[in-house]
């Protein structure tokens, strides 16, 4: 693995573990104080909702945890460019930092799409790190479709 940063390798695993689920392998690390509050992989399959992505769950879990559904002072990490209904929740949430790994051209909202963060319309808007540890999130996607195609075929 290349070096990477501790809580972005966190997020790998969360996607990894997520791959072996049968889920799309996307992973999300929420940290406050430098320290990991939650952490969560895609559950759209295993939940039979449509809205438990990696990161939607992993806020959902740091706001349990820290007992308030604004995370003013967390960070996201996610090993892919968050969707609009994503971005919303970081938005909504108050997230102070986004780290993500691989673009989403096709369903990206954050740098591609809709740039959800740079609407009028859009209250909070985080500080964007993009192409942390990016190849080795876009392998693991690219990994597990070519698997499935494989499988299908």
């Amino acid at each position: 693995m290349a070096k990477t940063n501790q809580f972005m390798a966190l997020a790998l695993d969360e996607a990894r573990a997520a791959g072996a689920r049968g889920e799309v392998p996307i992973g999300a690390v929420v940290v406050f104080d430098n320290a990991v509050v939650a952490k969560a992989g895609n559950r759209t399959r295993e939940d039979n909702d449509v809205t438990a992505h990696a990161e939607v769950v992993a806020i959902r879990l740091a706001a349990a945890t820290l007992g308030n559904e604004r995370l003013m002072g967390a960070d996201l990490y996610v090993t892919l460019e968050p969707c609009t209904m994503c971005a919303a929740a970081i938005s909504f949430a108050r997230i102070r930092r986004l780290y993500y790994g691989a673009e989403d051209p096709k369903g990206g909202a954050v740098d591609n799409g809709v740039r959800f963060f740079s609407q009028p319309t859009c209250h909070h808007s985080p500080e964007v790190y993009s192409a942390l540890a990016e190849s080795e999130a876009s392998d693991i996607l690219k990994d597990f479709f070519r698997a499935r195609r494989v499988d299908e075929g």
